[in-house]
C-alpha cells in the first residue's frame, strides 16, 4: 500500500481541512495517508522513508506565502526531492477559473520563482473568505484585494470557493504519482 505524507501550513484551518480530505480522498482510493503541520514536523521531524510520496500545501495571505515555508523547503529540499513529491497552494483568487490553474495562478509562479525546490506536480485550490475570524486589519486588507478583484467585501461574509470534489479528485491523483 503506498503511503503519502501531506504537510502543510494553515492560518485558519481551512488548508488543514483541503489536507484532512486529501487523505481521505487516498485512503479510500486504497492509498495510506498522513498529514503533519509544518509547524510540527520540524519541531518533532519527519521519518521520511515511510513514505512513498511527499506532498506540501499552503495558503497564499496578502498575496504571500508564509516565510517559514520558504524556510522548510530549503532545509529539507532533499528529502522533498527524494521520492515524488507535490505542492499545492491555496488561494481566494482561484476563485476565478484563469487564476485556478497553475499557469494562470500568479501565486504559483511566484512559489516556483521564490523555491529552491521545484515539485514534481502542482495544483491550484480555491480558498475561502471568511471575514469574521480575521482581525480588522486582515478584514481591510482582504476587502481591499477583493474590491479589486470583483470579489464580496460585506464583512459578515463566509463563502468557501474550494470545489471539494476536485479536491477529491486531486487526491486520488496524488496516489497514482507515489
Amino acid at each position: 500500500m503506498k503511503c503519502v505524507l501531506i504537510l502543510y501550513l494553515s492560518r485558519d484551518g481551512h488548508t488543514a481541512r483541503i489536507a484532512r480530505a486529501l487523505c481521505g480522498s487516498i485512503a479510500a482510493a486504497g492509498g495510506r495517508a498522513e498529514m503533519m503541520d509544518l509547524v510540527e514536523a520540524e519541531r518533532e521531524g519527519v521519518d521520511w522513508a515511510r513514505y512513498d510520496l511527499r506532498v506540501l500545501g499552503a495558503p497564499v495571505l496578502y498575496g504571500t506565502y508564509d516565510k517559514r515555508l520558504f524556510d522548510f523547503v530549503a532545509k529539507h529540499k532533499a528529502e522533498l526531492d527524494a521520492r515524488p513529491n507535490a505542492f499545492f497552494n491555496v488561494s481566494v483568487v482561484a476563485r476565478i477559473p484563469a487564476k485556478a490553474t497553475v499557469e494562470g495562478n500568479r501565486y504559483m509562479q511566484k512559489f516556483l520563482q521564490l523555491s529552491p525546490w521545484q515539485p514534481r506536480d502542482l495544483k491550484v485550490i480555491a480558498g475561502k473568505v471568511n471575514y469574521p475570524v480575521w482581525a480588522w486589519y486582515e478584514r481591510l486588507m482582504i476587502q481591499l484585494i477583493m474590491k479589486y478583484t470583483d470579489g464580496p467585501t460585506d464583512p459578515s461574509t463566509v463563502i468557501d470557493y474550494t470545489d471539494w470534489d476536485d479536491v477529491a479528485a486531486y487526491g486520488r491523483h496524488l496516489l497514482t504519482l507515489a
